[in-house]
């Protein structure tokens, strides 16, 4: 058997195409449900984050022939306005066709101890070319012998060092015809037809990676359906119905390697993960890709069911761990994992609102309106109109994001706030309140209702699940030396517009400001 190793860093990424490469002329476009139509068309407000893009009279009528469901088309300039308009999340991308077959693809499936798992997921993925990665099992024989059943190669390591390793030994292995690496964990179940959306997105040079919809598998007792159902709404794996562009800071800031296509050539080396991270080496890639250049998308329209754990225990296990991966990111990449971005006029009108001020508030979010506005000045016809929509209702809607994001970090000094009288009401109104929310304002997009869960469970779920992530990243920022993780992010100047960048933008209405708003 190879020997597994941990040492060293991960592979370099190759430097990706010039981000200015056009989109595939064959793709068709859908515009992001947050993207807004502003002074008939003229001003598009949208992406992640916030951005406004003039558009020149050529330009919105092929933004209107795009909606209409027409192609991007072979126009040199359209094609351009199309990949700005894609990266930066306001519109996304849906391709028609795909070059790559499933010829073109090897998957690559570690494991451990998973053998009947295993042998689905093998069954699942039909006659797809696979390497089998056993890392470490009791009884690699069983492994073994169910690859070859399935005729999978089979690579086995002398000792379990993690999926990182093991991932990159099954890359090592793969044929050199290869093109498209399918990452595909051993309790994952691809279903039917669920390759071909993701093979599509690898038309456009610029995509580096795919990722599909990772369902949570329906339980079977009591117990085990309260979880699943409880998953289907905050699982940390699925990203939710919505197709988006993936990096740091964006409304899909990763993907997990769960299920994970990716170029074959982008890795200069075998150390696609890194080997030194036994969790968080899903993000860790994807956030490696976007500051190399390529882009990742997230498409679910290609789903697959994954085999989380079914017991309260085991999800809350689960969850800790992932939270005990935010301390290492945060040291390879400063500035990412803040739990909450808030710009301080936000900050400050909240807090206002909080200790009973509410005239001050209103002036303060007056304020902050009036400067964004005059900012807005020449760019837009009704600029108070755009300030208010972005300072104003951003301020309102992104008010219980931010604290249902502050509260899973610190959940557990909250729990122990419950404990004394003074802080008593305010710690339970913080852990129940995104709790509350959550359990009335969705329904897992109508798949598995939450209200399915019952209120008291889910909120016992809910809290539980925000004290176990919230141990798992002070854990991790013990370790890792780090108070990133736990402390927000405040912008002290809103993102808008340089003067320089704005008289470029006058003169060349066409393209949007190198800023966002």
């Amino acid at each position: 058997m190879p020997q597994a190793s941990t040492r060293g860093a991960p592979s370099p990424i190759r430097p990706a195409p010039p981000r200015t490469t056009p989109l595939p002329p064959s793709f068709l476009l859908d515009e992001d449900p947050s993207t807004q139509e502003l002074d008939d068309g003229a001003v598009l407000l949208g992406g992640s984050p916030l951005r406004l893009f003039r558009i020149t009279e050529r330009g919105r009528l092929e933004v209107a022939r795009w909606k209409g469901g027409e192609p991007v088309g072979t126009n040199g300039a359209a094609r351009r306005l199309a990949r700005r308009l894609v990266s930066s999340g306001a519109f996304t991308p849906r391709p028609r066709a795909a070059t790559f077959g499933p010829d073109d693809v090897t998957v690559v499936i570690p494991v451990r101890d998973r053998p009947a798992q295993l042998d689905r997921t093998l069954n699942a993925l039909g006659a797809l070319s696979c390497i089998v990665v056993d890392d470490g099992s009791l009884d690699p024989g069983a492994t073994k012998e169910i690859a070859e059943r399935h005729d999978a190669a089979f690579v086995g390591l002398e000792a379990n060092a993690g999926p990182s390793v093991a991932r990159n030994a099954g890359l090592a292995a793969v044929p050199g015809g290869t093109a498209i690496i399918a990452f595909v964990d051993s309790d994952c179940v691809p279903t039917e037809g669920w390759l071909q959306p993701l093979l599509g997105h690898f038309e456009d040079p610029l995509v580096a990676a795919v990722a599909p919809r990772v369902r949570a598998a329906p339980g079977g007792g009591a117990e085990a359906r309260a979880v699943t159902r409880y998953a289907a709404q905050r699982s940390s794996l699925d990203q939710g119905p919505l197709a988006a562009t993936v990096r740091p800071g964006s409304r899909v800031s990763y993907v997990p390697s769960a299920t994970l296509l990716v170029r074959r050539e982008l890795a200069a080396g075998t150390e696609l993960f890194d080997p030194a991270l036994r969790g968080g080496e899903d993000v860790d890639l994807v956030w490696r890709l976007a500051e190399a250049g390529w882009e990742v998308r997230y498409e679910p329209a290609a789903t697959v069911v994954h085999d989380g754990p079914h017991s309260v225990g085991g999800f809350l296990a689960r969850t800790a761990f992932y939270g005990s991966t935010a301390g290492p990111l945060a040291r390879r990449h400063p500035g990412s994992l803040a739990p909450a971005r808030v710009s301080a006029w936000s900050l400050a009108v909240w807090s206002l609102a909080v200790v009973r001020r509410p005239l001050l508030a209103q002036a303060t979010l007056t304020t902050s309106i009036a400067i964004l506005a005059w900012r807005l000045t020449g760019l837009v016809r009704d600029p108070v109109s755009v300030a208010t929509r972005i300072a104003g209702v951003g301020t309102a809607r992104s008010a219980l994001p931010t604290l249902a994001n502050m509260t899973r970090a610190w959940a557990p000094v909250l729990a122990l706030g419950l404990a004394f009288r003074r802080t008593r009401t305010v710690a339970a109104g913080a852990l129940l309140l995104p709790a509350v929310t959550d359990w009335g304002g969705q329904a897992g997009d109508g798949e598995v209702p939450t209200a399915a869960v019952g209120l008291l469970p889910y909120l016992v779920l809910h809290v539980a699940d925000d004290i176990a992530y919230g141990a798992g990243v002070w854990a991790g920022c013990a370790r890792a030396r780090t108070v990133e993780p736990l402390v927000p992010r405040v912008s002290w100047r809103s993102r808008v517009w340089s003067a320089r960048s704005l008289r470029r933008a006058l003169a060349e209405p066409g393209s949007p400001p190198s800023r966002g708003a």
